[in-house]
């Protein structure tokens, strides 16, 4: 399996999760060239971000409700 120069996983790894990243409008291709390189869409990071975070708080207090009901008991 090749690896890249600096990363530890294989080129098609790579290949795979800019595809994804670029399915969810995370990362556009620009040309250069021959190559084509990716750009990060800071926007929509910062959305799916917030998201996350909103998520995560969420569960935060799915689960604090679970600890008081437990110590409770």
């Amino acid at each position: 399996m090749k690896r890249s120069g600096r990363l530890p996983i294989s080129r098609q790894a790579i290949a795979k999760h800019l595809g994804v990243l670029r399915e969810v409008g995370l990362v556009e291709p620009v040309r250069s060239g021959r190559e084509v390189q990716y750009r990060v869409l800071g926007a929509q990071l910062r959305t799916a971000a917030g998201r996350l975070d909103a998520i995560g708080a969420a569960w935060d207090r799915r689960l604090a409700v679970i600890r008081d009901i437990a110590e409770r008991e």
